[in-house]
């Protein structure tokens, strides 16, 4: 078992006695982020920072697979552009914050920071789009946005935060309908095979939708406490941004026609997700596939000759193939090392002292399990690779079976209730689909609908709520 240091320990909260002040512990005291002086704004530190670089870079490159290119829009969007949209500016107008002076002079016409890009990205498409030869558009922006929220939490819901946002035009209905569905499956992709979180896919309800679209997608995933976090949502817009922007072509047959558009994101939020999905009591729980550091060596007894040359050594060797950091710090004992890197959430350390050093082996510990095992230095690369890839899915798995301990069915408006109050997590329900159903379910229990799963299950006849007849199962759960 790893050293157990219990001063050190306690510098974090009990995650079952207080779960976000255990939040915010985590992201302060492993060196995520840090709040400044902009009130809700936080810094995000350099190890934040390299998570969030991690998913960067496999999102970019899934994306460019499929023919995404990367471009960048201004941060300031004039009052006339935002309000083209109706349904999109009343959708952001509260979250809003704007530019009304440039220097020392009053601006004539006040100017937005961008809450979202859609109506920059249409005006610039309008232009850029004459003939259906210059369709598709496969356009996305890594940029930072800002929404003036009431109530913020560093990852989760911050003033500014950084995302990407991807906006495409195509030429037909089922062209942009197949986009929208085919980034949904790639945020999946990266959710699960990266951060180790299953996603429940499914589509929004009218109420939950993005502002000005005509259906929003979304990947739902669960945290340990049993609350949800949207991480990721793809918005089918159809002609409702291209006929006010007049985003418009010359069709094959010669005619002109409004093109169909689409916009997806994933933001720093997963960053959140991350630490509330996987961490425990001991701090942080990293995924190897996205762990800035995916293995720590610390020296054992590195004062005696020979010990520190040794582990540098293995060092060099294994940063080839590994993500890769050495502990030499000689003010702090083992045992603080020990407990400082599984606060950090290191998915695998190495121990190595002079014993080890004399039989020609070392000791590998696993953040999730923290089983120790003692491996040969002429087999430790292999062993490395096979133990990280284990972790990664065992981690996975952990977070799937916690999802189905938090997973209910409810057949009345008392029962979603009851089950929340209990064992929070899901519910799934049939839905007659509507409107007031839907808010007396919120009213009630403080659980917005999630989505309506792709994966539909015939629960029972009638729906939950009204005991009219029911169209759909829904899920329903309270949120971050």
């Amino acid at each position: 078992m790893g050293n157990n240091n219990e001063d050190f320990v306690k510098e974090i909260t009990n995650i079952e006695e207080d779960f976000a002040k255990w939040y915010t512990d985590i992201v302060r005291k492993t060196d995520l982020a840090d709040y400044t002086d902009t009130k809700g704004c936080i810094a995000i530190k350099p190890y934040g920072y390299a998570i969030w670089e991690n998913i960067q870079k496999v999102a970019d490159e899934k994306f460019k697979e499929t023919g995404i290119t990367n471009l960048y829009m201004p941060v300031l969007i004039p009052e006339s552009m935002l309000n083209k949209e109706k349904e999109h500016v009343e959708g952001f107008a509260p979250e809003v914050a704007w530019v009304t002076y440039g220097g020392n002079e009053k601006l004539d016409e006040r100017l937005c920071i961008r809450p979202t890009s859609e109506t920059m990205m249409s005006t610039m498409y309008a232009k850029w789009v004459k003939s259906w030869r210059d369709l598709p558009i496969l356009g996305n922006q890594w940029c930072n946005v800002l929404r003036w929220e009431k109530e913020t939490r560093p990852f989760l819901r911050s003033r500014e935060f950084l995302w990407q946002e991807g906006h495409t035009v195509h030429e037909t209905a089922e062209e942009a309908k197949e986009r929208t569905l085919l980034m949904l499956d790639i945020y999946a992709d990266i959710i699960e095979n990266y951060l180790a979180i299953p996603v429940l896919k499914g589509k929004k309800t009218e109420k939950e939708q993005f502002a000005g679209a005509e259906a929003t997608y979304t990947v739902e995933t669960l945290m340990r406490d049993g609350r949800a976090l949207q991480a990721g949502t793809s918005h089918y817009f159809g002609q409702n941004f291209t006929k006010p922007f007049e985003v418009k072509f010359q069709n094959r047959e010669g005619k002109e026609e409004y093109a169909y558009q689409t916009s997806w994101g994933i933001s720093t939020r997963l960053i959140g997700g991350i630490i509330m999905a996987h961490g425990d009591n001991r701090g942080l729980k990293l995924p190897p596939k996205i762990a800035p550091t995916q293995v720590i060596i610390i020296p054992i007894a590195m004062h005696k000759e020979g010990v520190l040359e040794k582990n540098r050594e293995l060092y060099d060797r294994l940063k080839k193939n590994f993500r890769m950091e050495i502990d030499e710090r000689d003010n702090y004992t083992p045992g603080y090392k020990f407990n400082d890197c599984e606060m950090r959430g290191i998915p695998l350390r190495i121990e190595m002292g002079p014993r080890d050093i004399e039989e020609n082996k070392a000791i590998l510990v696993r953040r999730d399990t923290l089983e120790k095992e003692t491996v040969s230095l002429d087999n430790i690369e292999n062993r490395i690779s096979e133990l990280l890839e284990d972790i990664q899915n065992n981690m996975f798995n952990e977070c799937l079976k916690r999802r189905e301990e938090k997973t209910t069915v409810a057949y009345s408006l008392e029962e979603i209730l009851k089950n929340l109050e209990e064992n929070q997590g899901y519910v799934k329900t049939m839905w007659c689909g509507s409107r007031e159903c839907e808010d007396k379910v919120k009213e009630v229990t403080g659980a917005p609908s999630r989505c309506m799963p792709f994966e539909q299950e015939h629960l029972a006849d009638t729906c939950a709520i009204c005991g009219k007849k029911a169209t759909k199962m829904i899920v329903w759960g309270r949120q971050y």
